[in-house]
Order: C-alpha cells, then structure tokens, then sequence
C-alpha cells in the first residue's frame, strides 16, 4: 500500500500558490503562470497537503532562489493528481513520492514524461499508534489481537458503539476501513479532517492522558511532542500488498521516499535539475523544519532560512558547481 492521499485536490485556485480541480488529470490546467514558462528561470515545486512535503520545498526553494537565482513556484496538489500535473509539464518536481506503483509505470515506464531524480534520504512508514503513556499501562495493546480488549476505552461520540481510529483527512486513501473489516475489530475510523486537525486532536488527547488510537506516519515532528507507540498489525507481504483495496489485511509497508521531475525539465532544467537531483537529506532534518512550521508557527521562508543558516554543511553539497 502506498501513501495515496487524494484522487480529488480541494484547495480553490488561490493567487499564484494554489492549483484546484478534482478527478480528472486535466485539472491541472489552472496553474502557476510561470511554470514551463518558455526561456524563464523558474521552477515550480509540487506541495502535497502535509507538513513534510512542505517543509522539503520551502528548503528547496529558499535555496533555489538565495544560491541559484531561479524564481520558484509552489503548487498545492495532492498525491495522484501531482502526477498527470508533472506529466503535463503543470509542475516541474515532486519532492516527496510514497510510492505509486501504478504511475510509475504509466508516466516512468510507458509515456517517459516523468523521470525518476532519486530517493529524498527519508524513509517513510504509515502505522497504527497508540500514546507511550496508554502503552506503559497495557502492554498488550501493541498486538492488534488484542484491540478489542480496548474498544470500550477507545470509544467516543464520534464512533458512537464502536472505539474510535483517529484518521486524518476524508479525502487520504488508506486501508483504514479494511483492516478494520477484515481484522474483525470493533472500531470505527473516524477522519480529523486534516492533518493539522489530527494533530489538534492527538495533543488535546495527550494533554488530558486520554487513550487513543491513530493513523499515523513517520517522518513527523509530533512523534517530538507525543511520544506514540506503534501496533503490530498482521505482518506486510507482498502478496497481502497485491490484494484489491477492499481485502487487505496487513500491516502498512516500509517506503524509501523519492524524487521525481518532469522529462523535459530533467534535460533542460540546468542546475535547478541537478540541484534537485542532489537535494536529499534525513528525517530529523526535514522534522526539524516540519516542527518550526507546524509547533513553532513560523512562515515555510522563515522557518527554511533559518534551517539553511544552521546547516550549511548540509545543503552545500546539493549546489552544483
């Protein structure tokens, strides 16, 4: 399984900033102004609808612009539609893939409109968590055989009979409500409505020590602030992982997270192309930035300016010469 957030982008056309459509691979077409803009020295960076991904192209960005002179774009659009986006020449780079097997071929392998600009350095995985503190206490809670034990605890309004999984937005593809199924387990998911709202929730939950349950996914700065526990759902297999979305009944994969830029940008993009190429860094890194956005409440800018200050041992490497 892989981290499909969207096939509908629900973000209206703001500005410059924002694409918007839903469905169809067209819907890129309301799009950056300077994007594939014919001689200009631009790039435009897709942004996907978490704090991770933002925090990749704002470090992206302040450099493409403070050490290589180009200026840069941002489009929010999620996960499948930044694809046919990249295809169509709409955005120039994704910064941050969770794997889609199914564009890979479609664009990489078959169309050759997309090509592959390594991995980003992180390794993503996608879980089941419960809090450190319910954990200490139960133990057993980190086996899956044993969630039901737990369902009463777990429950809220909002999951009325059953106990509550705290998901993140409506529109993120999971195998959520599968495993649910097909585990034989008494919950309910129930969506947060984004990740920002996930995370209200979660420190809301953590602050009064309550127990809960979540969706949740590494690399993020949360796991800083509430340290959560991860529950050992049935092992993953390829063979679970080739099952149609509705039968899966295994645990999420492990994911080295990659890069990927448009064809004709990955020939003619110079070094902004080759910057991205380099550009690969770690999870505490890219958390450390995630953090100063997201907790500290510092602008995308200021919070990569401010990274790119303390590390120049780091990004150096990605310029090229």
């Amino acid at each position: 399984m892989t981290r499909t957030r969207v096939l509908c982008a629900l973000a209206a056309a703001v500005g410059l900033l924002t694409v918007t459509g839903c469905g169809a691979a067209d819907m890129t077409k309301q799009t950056s102004p300077f994007a594939n803009a014919q001689g200009a020295k631009s790039v435009t960076l897709s942004v996907q609808s978490w704090v991770g991904s933002e925090a990749n192209a704002a470090v992206a960005q302040y450099l493409l612009e403070h050490e290589l002179g180009y200026h840069v774009d941002t489009v929010q659009v999620d996960e499948v539609p930044a694809w046919d986006a990249l295809s169509q020449d709409r955005v120039d780079a994704i910064l941050e893939d969770w794997g889609h097997p199914q564009q890979e071929q479609l664009y990489v392998q078959n169309k050759k409109t997309i090509v592959s600009a390594g991995g980003e350095g992180v390794t993503g995985h996608i879980g089941w968590y419960v809090p450190k503190y319910f954990a200490d206490q139960h133990p057993d809670v980190l086996d899956w055989r044993n969630l039901n034990k737990y369902a009463s605890v777990l429950r809220t309004p909002e999951s009325g009979s059953k106990g509550q999984l705290l998901d993140g937005s409506p529109s993120y593809v999971t195998n959520d409500k599968a495993l649910v199924k097909n585990l034989h387990l008494d919950y309910q998911p129930v969506f947060a409505g984004s990740e920002a709202a996930q995370i209200t929730q979660i420190k809301q939950f953590a602050k009064e020590k309550k127990p809960f349950l979540t969706y949740w996914y590494e690399p993020q700065w949360l796991f800083n602030v509430v340290p959560m526990v991860e529950v050992k759902l049935p092992p993953y297999t390829a063979q679970c992982a080739a099952k149609p979305a509705a039968e899966i009944d295994c645990a999420y994969p492990t994911t080295p997270l990659q890069k990927y830029l448009n064809a004709d940008f990955e020939k003619k993009g110079g070094k902004a192309a080759q910057f991205l190429k380099n550009f690969r860094w770690t999870k505490d890194e890219q958390n450390q930035v995630s953090q100063m956005i997201a907790q500290d409440g510092m602008s995308a800018d200021a919070a990569a300016k401010k990274w790119v200050e303390e590390h120049p041992d780091v990004w150096r490497a990605w310029i090229p010469k």
